[in-house]
């Protein structure tokens, strides 16, 4: 099958294109860019004229929520949500039930994965057994399974002699440690930022210190063991400033942050709507402009979902007792070019944010377009609107804070390895 898009405004900044030109597509992989291939002739040509053609994202932060959570949603559901938002790639994280912390958890998704055949998925391993922060995974074998990395997400560790000898088994195997940064003494069960709104509300509050004193202690740990570190889903000002602090003095670290923090803050919060309970909390209109005005920094390598499907009944409770996250694979990409739209970074680094920069991160070969690499595509055109509703996710999760809010501009074609998984209503 040869594929041929024209007329498309293609932004890859691996490669530093970013213009009006063709594509070519042979079989799984990308034959050229530019200038057609000798003695081409395309068995399909798509018009993509007004359209951005990007490389297909690369998402660092997707629950699938399955094995053991299939009531809230499944691979199969979760990926198709994924291409729908122009997504190729996906990495899930290991709080799954059981954990993944054996190759045999490892192999099931994979395998699920490739039954459903939509995207391509990748899985960070538990750092700890069961994520109970007291014995170590097989970080060995979990590597030699394929895992991208390991992370004990936000479950806390038993202290800190467990912490260090987690970093250095994880070190040994060169496997990236995802760090989320929360000091569980001082957040204390809260479930807002502590503040105003949260004193006001009578809510427990989470403090900043929650994330600036793990931020601390892990860079501590960083400076004895030497291990790669990846901080995820910062939502403060303040911990930025420190980790860009220790890059500069040489630290191997890099960052995230998930689209939600960029736009909404605990003054959003409005009658109690749980679908506003995340974890790290919405913070202050102060902290979203220090986390947008280092979207173009060293440090932060990633604009991510933090998607997190849940079933109706897992949002009807009183604020405090509903379980937290958004599902937010389907509004990735309209946040992040309404980031774009508003100047607040530029289009062709945003798209970095989420193509090869998270893909480099998680050692995998996607987010760009280099001929020879496999042809993970996604056509955007920016004139339709359209509007967010329960009916039209793909996702099994409908909890989200942006539901009926209109977006302009949508995924109109997605393809994997050259082949047209996804196709958009509106086209």
């Amino acid at each position: 099958m040869k594929l041929e898009i024209n007329n498309a405004h293609i932004v890859d900044p691996a490669n530093q294109l970013n213009k009006v030109t063709n594509l070519y597509v042979n079989n799984q992989t990308i034959a050229a860019v530019d200038k057609s291939p000798e003695d081409w002739h395309a068995d399909e040509v798509i018009d993509a004229k007004g359209c951005y053609l990007f490389p297909g994202l690369v998402d660092i932060a997707t629950r699938l929520r399955e094995p053991g959570h299939e009531h809230k949603a499944t691979i199969a559901s979760e990926t198709y949500a994924a291409i729908s938002g122009g997504i190729t790639s996906v990495a899930c994280l290991p709080d799954t039930d059981p954990t993944i912390d054996t190759p045999a958890e490892v192999e099931l998704i994979q395998q699920r994965a490739q039954s459903a055949g939509h995207c391509n998925v990748y899985v960070i391993g538990a750092l700890t057994t069961n994520l109970e922060g007291n014995m170590l995974s097989e970080m060995a074998a979990l590597k030699q399974a394929g895992v991208v990395g390991v992370s004990n997400v936000l479950h806390p560790m038993a202290n800190n002699l467990v912490q260090r000898r987690a970093m250095e088994y994880a070190s040994s195997q060169n496997l990236t440690l995802f760090y989320h940064p929360m000091d569980h003494d001082l957040a204390a069960n809260g479930c807002v930022h502590e503040g105003m709104f949260a004193t006001r509300a009578g809510l427990a509050g989470i403090p900043t210190a929650a994330e600036t004193a793990a931020v601390g202690s892990c860079l501590a740990m960083i400076e004895q063991t030497g291990i790669r570190v990846h901080f995820c889903r910062l939502s403060t000002q303040r911990a930025l400033q420190m980790l860009e602090r220790a890059k500069f003095d040489g630290a191997p670290i890099s960052a995230d942050v998930c689209a939600h923090q960029l736009f909404l803050s605990d003054h959003d919060i409005i009658g109690f709507d749980s679908n506003y309970h995340v974890i790290p909390p919405l913070r202050s209109h102060t902290d979203i402009a220090g986390l947008r005005h280092r979207l173009s920094s060293d440090i932060i390598v990633s604009v991510c979902s933090d998607h997190q499907p849940h079933e109706r009944d897992a949002k009807l409770a009183p604020f405090a007792s509903t379980e937290a996250g958004i599902s937010a694979l389907e509004t990735l990409l309209p946040l992040a070019m309404q980031l774009v739209k508003d100047e607040v970074i530029s289009l062709v680094n945003m798209i970095s944010l989420m193509t090869h920069m998270p893909a480099d991160l998680l050692n995998i070969k996607a987010g760009t377009l280099t001929p020879g690499h496999n042809a993970d595509l996604c056509l955007y055109n920016p004139n339709i609107e359209w509007r967010l509703t329960p009916e039209n996710m793909h996702s099994r999760g409908k909890n989200t804070p942006f539901l009926n809010r209109t977006f302009k501009g949508k995924v109109t074609h997605t393809f994997v390895s050259g082949k047209l998984v996804y196709q958009s209503q509106y086209d």
